[in-house]
């Protein structure tokens, strides 16, 4: 589902932000990526859904699109394969929780029958079917993440990356966004979610893959990590 091969990201400033990693992951897993700040883990985990390129690797391949060669134009496909959401939501403030999420299947030409159908659908999975004409200014910042991931699962993508997806959040509300992205992944979508919180990651178990000055230096089936920040 995921695998690379020798993965190098150097930046304009000769900064080497992941250094030769390989790594696989498989359909269906959940897997967390942590490492104190400036270790790479940014980068890595913005190389699977090619907001960064790779300077230099054998093979960096996501839900099947290589993306050693993937074109500009051929991002929008990628993302109908891979959804993703952040830290800080990324909602669009002019549209209301509907238009969001829809915009995410406009883009790639789905039929508005079809649109409004399976934007209904991940509202009621998200809990938030009530809240169908409000604006995000309107929504409390748990609500706003949970429209963010309705929008990145709206295209049913084969893989969901979860940038500190809890890091603007109380921590209740991060309890719910992650049981939500349990549900998500029990449902068979593979889940990839860079994090600090180490209550989280002691507590709801999954692989633990870590990155230290742009290295995998552990990877875990599941296990405790020592955050320094």
């Amino acid at each position: 589902m995921i695998e690379m091969q020798d993965v190098t990201k150097k930046y304009p400033n000769k900064t080497t932000a992941v250094r030769g990693i390989s790594i696989h992951i498989s359909q269906g897993e959940f897997v967390y990526v942590v490492g104190p700040s400036g270790s790479g883990k940014s980068t890595f985990i913005k190389l699977m859904y090619r907001e960064e390129k790779a300077t230099s690797g054998q093979k960096l391949e996501v839900a099947r699109h290589d993306l050693l060669k993937i074109k500009n134009k051929e991002v929008p496909y990628l993302r109908r394969d891979v959804g993703v959401v952040f830290q800080d939501f990324k909602l669009l403030p002019r549209k209301t929780v509907y238009e969001n999420i829809a915009y995410a299947m406009q883009v790639i030409g789905r039929k508005p029958r079809e649109i409004k159908k399976r934007v209904m659908e991940v509202l009621d999975l998200v809990g938030l079917k009530h809240k169908v004409r409000v604006f995000p200014s309107e929504l409390s910042g748990g609500e706003q993440q949970r429209v963010s991931i309705a929008r990145a699962i709206v295209n049913t993508p084969k893989v969901l990356i979860a940038d500190e997806p809890t890091g603007n959040l109380d921590p209740e509300t991060s309890w719910e966004i992650m049981h939500l992205l349990e549900r998500i992944n029990n449902q068979g979508t593979t889940v990839v979610m860079a994090t600090h919180n180490k209550t989280i990651v002691d507590t709801m178990r999954h692989r633990l893959i870590a990155i230290e000055n742009g290295l995998i230096v552990r990877d875990e089936a599941e296990g405790e990590y020592e955050f320094d920040d």
